[in-house]
This record gives structure tokens, sequence and C-alpha cells, in this order.
């Protein structure tokens, strides 16, 4: 909406426009204002993007996954069970069908075949998003320490000088 649209949404002002557009172009470039609006536009263009819990979720449900999640059994034999209301489903990464006709009169065999996604894979993401493991372990320490080393003879001068030196 309109910048005046919106101030008279948010006010509810009685008086002239012109002030009403003063006063909303005022708002307008208010520093508060304006990053709110940010905020507001970053959200709009985020609902499109996976949130963190919902991509954590994913992963879960593919490292969670095993083909008896998938498999009904019955008194006419085994079948796969395939749909939306499946748990773990997003776990399928293919699923291919070949059916086999039978020679004689025999019935025609179906055989399917479920590939899952690697749930190590899955496992892996998981712990990188919740920082399990360090990319780099190195610690490197930097300050400001300094070493003052006092002698009092010269002959200590040159056994210090050569131990710094790495001479000795």
């Amino acid at each position: 909406m309109s910048q005046r649209e919106a101030y008279i949404q948010s006010y509810k002002p009685n008086y002239a426009i012109t002030t009403i557009d003063a006063n909303a172009s005022r708002l307008a470039s208010n520093e508060k204002v304006l990053k709110r609006l940010t905020e507001l536009r970053e959200k709009a263009q985020n609902s499109k993007i996976a949130s963190v819990i919902e991509r954590k979720e994913i992963l879960s449900e593919i490292a969670r996954a095993s083909m008896t999640n998938f498999v009904e059994v019955g008194q006419d034999g085994a079948w796969f069970n395939i749909d939306n209301t499946n748990l773990n489903n997003r776990a399928i990464s293919s699923v291919q069908s070949k059916t086999v006709v039978g020679k004689d009169g025999a019935d025609d065999a179906v055989f399917i075949r479920v590939n899952l996604r690697d749930p190590i894979e899955a496992i892996k993401e998981l712990n990188k998003m919740d920082g399990v493991y360090a990319e780099n372990t190195t610690v490197v320490n930097n300050d400001n320490r300094s070493i003052n080393i006092i002698v009092q003879s010269e002959k200590g001068k040159k056994i210090t000088e050569s131990l710094m030196s790495g001479e000795v």
C-alpha cells in the first residue's frame, strides 16, 4: 500500500491530506520504520525458503527411514505402500517397478525396487547444522606476552644470546 494508506490505516487521523502526506513521508524515512520494513520484506521473501527446523525434520526422516516403513503385509502377501501418509517418505530417492508376464497362464509378477537416501549423509548434515564437529580444531592463542631476561654478567649475556639464536 502507499505511504498515505499505511499512515491512515495505522493512525486513523482526521485532518488534511497534506498533513497526512507530510507525516507519512516523515515516517517513511524514519530509521526504525525502515528497519522494520526491511525485516518484513525479508520474511516475505524467506517464506519460500525452508527454515532450519524444516531442514532438520527432512534430514531426520531420511536418517530414521527403513524399508519396513513402506511395506504392508496381509493375507494376500506383502506390498509397498508409498504415499504422503507414510512416515519418512522423504527418504525415498527412487521407485522402480518391473512386470514379468507369466508363462502358460501363470500370474504376472510385479517387482518393485525402492531406493532410500543414505542415512549416514543425513546424519552428517544434521551434525554440521548442530556444530557437533568443528571443521578446524586448531586453536591459536595470540597474546602480547614478552619475556624479559635479566643477566648480571657478561658470561650470562653470552649464554643467553647463544640460546636465543639457537646455537646451544
